[in-house]
């Protein structure tokens, strides 16, 4: 190991450390001006009284913490302090808890493709409350980020739990966003305070004492309420009653629940909020973008029709200002990480065992080794040609591999769906030429951002020659072409989306006359397909194989199984995925080699 270099600092106190240097505006913000400042090497450490920070924003430094064979998810401070009230939930669990994979394994599939859209009316009635509140506003100034508080709260509610907040019948915000506002809030004073400082806050300590009682009091009426009126809803609140671990056997107990249900609730909508409010911030700030967006939006919905779940995958535009947002403005700023073992990152930077450090998300997406003009609002970084150039652990809005964000699938689905009907309702403006100033608890949105709404005009609309066509139902079908040809489609799957494809080319090739079924790739091992065409549909869970696919991986890395394996058989391989994973497409290539 080579020698130990000294990680650069601010200039510190005795006794406070660089507490004194942070603004009374917040710790996030203020760690983006030190990223800039310490972009080379993108390593600082900060001193909270006698607690030691550590910050990352390179991504070669990156990349080596995101090796998930040397370093884990540590909770950092702050995450600590919400384990009081959300204990070993999903967001806040050590990963060596035992609960922490349970509840990972359990939940998984509400969280498929299939699941996004059998949520998708329950977000479509959301989002029409927004739209009917602000019609009556007609003209008015709004507070953005109070709306879209309200409406990611009530989308994960209802499609989590079935409860309803019905947060646009009022004018204040509900009571539990209220108090979750000042227990965050409270979570971030607590670890920039001093410990002598926290003794005596006995009235903070008090009021977030009594935060906590009244969420939990919440979240316990929303349980005993399923429990006492028990449906059959495919949701996160039945799974977690009644599903059990595949791998232990064992279910949830009580006191995991609860806090599964308030992690939920939390992370649920927070984070959310913040990037559709920056969302429409950027647009308004960036002219040119906003008319694409409404340009897009005229085309994929003309006049006033009504979105479906197949409509979403039409908005590029609004896709890439997704991504752009969260490039700039990542609501979670962090996550931390520890390493197994004593280690060195850069080759140089001495770690030591289980010591967190904080991957810096807004300092990592404006690293100037990643990106060109970092600062700048830029959509066309997203275009599919230049995506591929990008740095692969240079993007992290929602984490890292088994600990990324669970619910990141249903927060895009619920920004693309409100972002589109608003735009095609709604003419917005900037009328004060806003300043940004962050709002910060541990995530951050923009304070105090008003936007001027006003219903669109039919000559406002941009003419469509041509809008788009979605596959229906009843469209014309290809002659048959199988003539009985036995076909099997092999998935690997851990949500469940690769099995859906896989049962939709089956269900097509049968329709053209194939004898065609759809069987999990680890079957394969136990009984080989005797058919000669063969199609693999498979995902790539964080580099490795997905659940359905295990014995297949292990058989590949001992040498007992490869294509030869089925001389005779004729065989394609489709793998499924997102092309902004570090280890997209790995598994189906291992597969295909």
């Amino acid at each position: 190991m080579s020698a130990k270099a000294t990680i650069p600092a601010p200039k510190t106190v005795p006794l406070l450390g660089n507490l004194h240097q942070i603004p009374k505006a917040g710790l996030i913000g203020h760690l983006l001006e030190l990223s800039r400042d310490f972009a080379d090497p993108g390593i600082f450490k900060l001193k909270f009284g006698s607690r030691v920070g550590l910050f990352v924003t390179a991504p070669d430094l990156v990349a080596e913490l995101c090796d998930e064979t040397r370093f884990r998810k540590i909770p950092g401070p702050g995450l600590r302090v919400v384990r009081k009230f959300a204990g070993d939930g999903l967001f806040t669990a050590f990963s060596d808890e035992a609960n922490w994979g349970k509840a990972h394994r359990i939940l998984l599939p509400a969280f498929s493709q299939r699941a996004m859209r059998g949520y998708f009316d329950l977000i479509l009635e959301a989002c029409d409350q927004l739209i009917a509140k602000w019609t009556k506003a007609d003209g008015q100034e709004l507070v953005v980020a109070d709306d879209m508080t309200r409406l990611t709260l009530d989308s994960i509610a209802i499609a989590g739990f079935g409860h309803r907040f019905d947060s646009f019948a009022r004018e204040e915000l509900d009571p539990f966003l209220e108090c979750l506002a000042r227990t965050l809030g409270e979570t971030l004073n607590i670890i920039t305070r001093l410990p002598i400082q926290q003794r005596f806050a006995k009235r903070s300590a008090a009021r977030f004492d009594a935060d906590v009682k009244a969420m939990n009091t919440l979240v316990d009426g929303i349980i005993a309420g399923r429990r006492a009126n028990p449906t059959d809803a495919r949701d996160l609140l039945n799974l977690m009653l009644t599903a059990t671990d595949p791998e232990t056997g064992s279910g949830l107990d009580d006191v995991n629940i609860r806090y599964q249900v308030l992690t939920f609730l939390i992370a649920g909508h927070e984070t959310t909020s913040g990037l559709l409010t920056f969302a429409f911030m950027e647009m308004l700030k960036n002219p040119a973008v906003l008319a694409q967006a409404y340009a897009e939006v005229d085309r994929v919905l003309p006049g006033d029709a009504r979105p479906t779940y197949e409509h979403l995958a039409h908005f590029k535009v609004i896709e890439r200002i997704v991504k752009e947002t969260q490039r700039l403005w990542p609501t979670a700023p962090a996550f931390s990480v520890g390493p197994f073992e004593e280690t060195t990152i850069g080759g140089k930077w001495r770690l030591r065992k289980d010591r967190p450090v904080n991957v810096y998300a807004p300092g990592l997406h404006r690293h100037p080794s990643a990106w060109v003009d970092p600062e700048e609002f830029d959509i066309d970084r997203w275009m599919p040609e230049a995506e591929t150039t990008h740095h692969p652990h240079g993007y992290k809005p929602f984490g890292n591999g088994a600990r990324a964000c669970i619910g990141r699938q249903f927060a895009l689905v619920e920004t693309k769906l409100a972002i589109a009907m608003v735009l095609q309702k709604f003419a917005v403006a900037d009328r004060r030429g806003y300043r940004l100033t962050l709002k910060e608890t541990l995530s951050i949105k923009p304070d105090d951002f008003r936007m001027r709404i006003r219903l669109r005009q039919p000559h406002e609309r941009l003419p469509v020659a041509e809008p788009i066509r979605l596959p229906s139902a009843d469209a014309d079908v290809a002659p048959a072409t199988g003539a009985g040809q036995r076909l099997t489609v092999l998935y690997g799957t851990s949500l469940g989306t690769a099995r859906d494809i896989a049962e939709a080319i089956a269900e097509r090739a049968t329709n053209d006359g194939f004898d065609a079924v759809a069987v999990p790739l680890d079957e394969a091992m136990a009984k080989p397909p005797e058919d000669r065409v063969v199609v693999v549909v498979t995902a790539t869970y964080n580099g490795r194989a997905p659940d359905s696919a295990l014995a297949v991986e292990a058989a590949i890395d001992a040498g007992q199984f490869s294509g030869a394996s089925w001389p005779e058989t004729r065989f394609a391989v489709l793998g499924v995925g997102n092309s902004q994973w570090p280890n997209y497409q790995a598994f189906p290539k291992k597969i295909d080699a």
